[in-house]
C-alpha cells in the first residue's frame, strides 16, 4: 500500500497525511477478517496440515465461538474505518468482495485462485496511490500482480509437498505444474522490474537513470529462492523462507537501501 509513495518520492506523506495510516489499518482489519473466514472454513483441512495445524483456530488456541466474536469485531472495525478513509474505502470494499468470493468458492478454481490473491495486492497499491495523489505506473501494477501471483504459486507448491491428504488439495494443480508456474512468473516479474527501471517515464519521474542498479538485488533474491526450492528442495512456504534465509534478507535490505539512496539522496 505504501509502495506508490515510496517509489513516487513522497515517503514524507507518512507523517503529513494521516489518512494513509487510517487506510493502512483499514486494510489490516479487512485482511484479518478474511483470514479468519478462511481459517474457519478450512478448519478441518488445516488440522491435517503439518504447518497450518499450528494456526490459532486449528490448534485450539481460540475456540470457534471466540474466533467468530473476533470476526464480528473486525467486521465492525472495518466498516467504521470506511468513515475515516473516505472515498478510498471503495477499494477496501472491492477487496472484501473478491476475497469473500475467494473464500467460499474461487479458491477451489485453479489459476483463478492466485489471480484473486494478486488482485487483492493490486487494489492495495491503487488505494495507496490515490490517497497519496501519486501517478501509478503501469509497471508497478504489473510487478505487484506478478510478484504476488508468483508467491501464491510457490505457496501452493509448498502445500502440495507438505500435505499428506490429497482430498484437501486443489485438483487443478500438480507439483510439476506449480514448479513451472513459479519459475515462469518469477522470471516475468524480474523482466518486468528491469523494464520498469529503464522506462523513460520512470527515470524522468524519479530524476535518475541509475535505477537499473537495483535490478541486481532483485535478481539475487529471485534466483536464491528458485535455488532453494529446486536444488535444495526446500518445502517451506515463501514467507517462511523470507524470514529464515539470510541471503534473501540481505538482498532485500540492499535493494531497499540502494533504491532509497537513488531516489532521495
Amino acid at each position: 500500500m505504501f509502495f506508490p509513495i515510496l517509489f513516487g518520492g513522497k515517503i514524507h506523506l507518512l507523517v503529513e497525511n494521516f489518512q494513509l495510516i487510517f487506510l493502512f489499518f483499514s486494510f489490516c482489519f479487512a485482511s484479518s477478517l478474511i483470514y479468519i473466514i478462511n481459517d474457519i472454513l478450512d478448519l478441518e483441512s488445516d488440522k491435517a496440515h503439518p504447518q497450518k495445524r499450528k494456526r490459532p483456530i486449528a490448534s485450539g488456541f481460540f475456540k470457534l465461538k471466540e474466533a467468530k466474536f473476533i470476526l464480528i469485531s473486525l467486521a465492525a472495525l472495518t466498516i467504521l474505518s470506511f468513515f475515516m478513509v473516505g472515498k478510498e474505502s471503495y477499494y477496501i470494499a472491492l477487496y472484501l468482495a473478491i476475497n469473500i468470493l475467494y473464500s467460499f468458492k474461487l479458491k477451489k478454481v485453479a489459476i483463478v485462485d492466485v489471480v484473486c490473491i494478486g488482485a487483492g495486492f493490486v487494489l492495495r497499491i491503487y488505494a495507496g496511490a490515490q490517497m497519496g495523489e501519486v501517478n501509478l505506473s503501469q509497471w508497478m501494477i504489473i510487478m505487484v500482480f506478478l510478484l504476488s501471483v508468483s508467491i501464491a504459486f510457490a505457496k501452493r507448491r509448498s502445500d502440495y509437498l507438505l500435505c499428506s491428504k490429497e482430498n484437501t488439495l486443489n485438483k487443478g494443480y500438480s507439483v510439476q505444474f506449480l514448479d513451472v508456474a513459479s519459475i515462469i512468473t518469477f522470471t516475468i516479474t524480474l523482466i518486468a522490474y528491469i523494464l520498469y527501471t529503464v522506462s523513460p517515464e520512470v527515470m524522468q519521474r524519479m530524476g535518475s537513470e541509475k535505477l537499473y542498479y537495483t535490478s541486481i538485488f532483485v535478481f539475487i533474491g529471485i534466483m536464491r529462492y528458485l535455488q532453494l526450492i529446486t536444488v535444495k528442495h526446500n518445502r517451506d512456504s515463501p514467507i517462511r523462507i523470507l524470514y529464515t534465509d539470510k541471503i534473501i534478507q540481505i538482498a532485500l535490505v540492499l535493494w531497499l537501501a540502494t533504491f532509497t539512496f537513488i531516489i532521495y539522496l
